[in-house]
């Protein structure tokens, strides 16, 4: 399905799979000896040990034969992984920019989108929750003037569009919002669209959010390192708790520290389809998925 050639038609591509840090860290390179082997290998731009923070983009086929373009989350490091996948995959326009919560590594690339707005686009839709937007409008300031969107100069121009738990469409594709908590109370989204549930920052899952992950194709979960826990992330063997619960059909760690070697661990994963029935692997940035909806 690289090649869209009906409606209902959906492809997703990592464009970021490590934590806020991002893989390599500057501390790990400039150590001497450097003794941490993942970010060695992460300095190789093509290696899959190389994590941006994390970010899909969601492609869809709409109705009229239009391709559209939706982004969960912009980074801080959303601009490197432009440059290197949006030209790949033939994405130019964004329709949609959807956000998970309002730490940096989720929103510290929205200054970015200043290259759309003046060259491509007009606007950028950014879809947000009330609280992130208070949080952006601090961050951003310079976007507002008297408690108003700017639209003049060379700033990126963002229609903001607020939302809450229920769902959202983004042309043919309706997305519903997972609460779950990234960290004390605190709560951030992830999404589902079709039969893909996209987890990125989650140390509990509530209840009232369970039902979400029943009869999935694909999960996309949070799993930050081996041990110990941390507060606000799932560790790998947290994450592997709630594949063992909802068994969907295939899983994706990430969200990933350097503390996870990408081909080291794939094969201790791979070992789990036979002794549990579960189909579990490391995202890698670049990965694209193929999808129905």
């Amino acid at each position: 399905m690289n090649n869209f050639t009906e409606p209902n038609q959906g492809k997703l591509i990592f464009l970021g799979t490590g934590s806020s840090d991002g893989i390599p860290r500057v501390s790990c390179l400039t150590d001497s000896p450097i003794t941490c082997k993942v970010c060695k290998d992460a300095s190789d731009p093509e290696s899959k040990n190389r994590r941006r923070n994390t970010s899909v983009a969601i492609q869809t086929m709409e109705i009229e034969g239009n391709k559209r373009n939706i982004i969960i989350d912009a980074g801080k490091t959303f601009w490197e992984s432009a440059i290197q996948f949006f030209p790949r995959h033939n994405i130019r326009k964004i329709d949609d920019l959807i956000i998970t919560h309002a730490h940096a590594d989720a929103i510290g690339g929205i200054d970015y989108l200043r290259d759309w707005t003046n060259s491509v686009q007009k606007k950028v839709r950014v879809n947000v929750r009330s609280q992130d937007f208070e949080a952006i409008k601090k961050v951003y300031f310079y976007l507002f003037e008297n408690g108003k969107i700017k639209n003049k100069g060379p700033i990126p121009k963002i229609d903001f569009r607020i939302i809450d738990d229920k769902p959202l469409k983004s042309g043919e594709l309706s997305i519903t919002p997972i609460p779950v908590f990234h960290g004390n109370q605190y709560i951030s989204f992830g999404y589902k669209f079709g039969k893909i549930a996209y987890i990125s920052d989650v140390s509990e899952i509530p209840q009232s959010s369970e039902n979400l992950l029943e009869d999935l194709d694909i999960l996309i979960i949070d799993a930050l390192r081996p041990e110990p826990a941390y507060f606000s992330h799932f560790t790998y063997s947290q994450a592997l708790d709630v594949i063992r619960k909802f068994r969907p059909r295939k899983s994706y760690f990430t969200d990933i520290m350097c503390l996870i070697d990408h081909k080291e661990t794939n094969k201790k994963l791979s070992k789990l389809k036979d002794s549990e029935g579960l189909d579990v692997e490391l995202a890698y940035d670049g990965l694209s998925l193929d999808f129905r909806f």
